[in-house]
């Protein structure tokens, strides 16, 4: 006997994707890149959402499988309902990953983690051989930090510790602990942990670096170095 499940099937989560025609669009052109057999890694956010969806369509038509290795515990949902199987990264490594964006330079750097789920989305990302990353024009940016800030994954008993040691040795503008919209308190990851939202006044490749090294970060929503494949609007 199966669960319900009905997250894909309701129109209305649709109203809350942006720009949905362009991300559909962008999304049915990434789905053309699945083979039969294939193990993919899910990304997280709208635009995964909608690929993951063209992705199950397309194996359905062409009677295929593949095997989702997802990022978040909202993706795996949502593959119970498309009836698309699910592995891990200790039993597999996929062939090829795709993820979206919050921000992308010309460099391909971005940031990632509105979804919070930036940590996982990481590990996904450098286990993947090929990497794609569909996004339209709105994550375009000419520098890092425009639009957004950084997100940094804190241990919860470190976050004072953190604070203060962003404070001491990096040039902030600000910072805030992210709070949860459908609960009291700070949003809490699926590893447990908690997220700072910090602006800087400069982000640069070697500021991932230097976050990494303050005890008590977990890791951070600056992807530097993936060099990905860009598919988009």
């Amino acid at each position: 006997m199966e669960w319900p499940n009905s997250k894909t099937s309701n129109a209305d989560w649709r109203k809350d994707i942006t720009n949905f025609d362009v991300k559909e669009l962008i999304a049915k052109e990434m789905a053309n890149r699945l083979k039969d057999g294939d193990v993919v890694g899910v990304g997280s956010g709208s635009t995964s959402l909608l690929t993951l969806r063209a992705l199950a369509e397309r194996a359905r038509k062409n009677e295929w499988q593949f095997t989702a290795i997802t990022t978040s515990l909202e993706m795996e949902s949502f593959c119970v309902e498309l009836r698309v199987r699910t592995s891990n990264l200790i039993q597999q490594r996929p062939d090829w990953s795709f993820d979206g964006a919050d921000e992308i330079d010309g460099e391909l750097n971005m940031i990632k983690g509105r979804g919070g789920a930036m940590l996982r989305e990481k590990l996904v990302m450098a286990s993947s051989p090929e990497r794609y990353v569909v996004v339209d024009d709105s994550k375009r940016v000419e520098r890092l930090g425009q639009k957004f800030p950084v997100p940094i994954e804190v241990m919860p008993e470190a976050l004072n510790l953190v604070r203060e040691q962003l404070s001491e040795f990096f040039d902030i503008q600000s910072m805030e602990l992210r709070s949860a919209h459908a609960k009291d308190g700070p949003v809490i990851t699926e590893s447990g942990n908690v997220i700072l939202d910090v602006k800087f006044a400069e982000v640069n490749p070697d500021l991932d670096l230097r976050l990494n090294s303050v005890p008590g970060a977990i890791g951070t929503g600056l992807f530097i170095g993936f060099n990905p494949t860009v598919v988009g609007a």
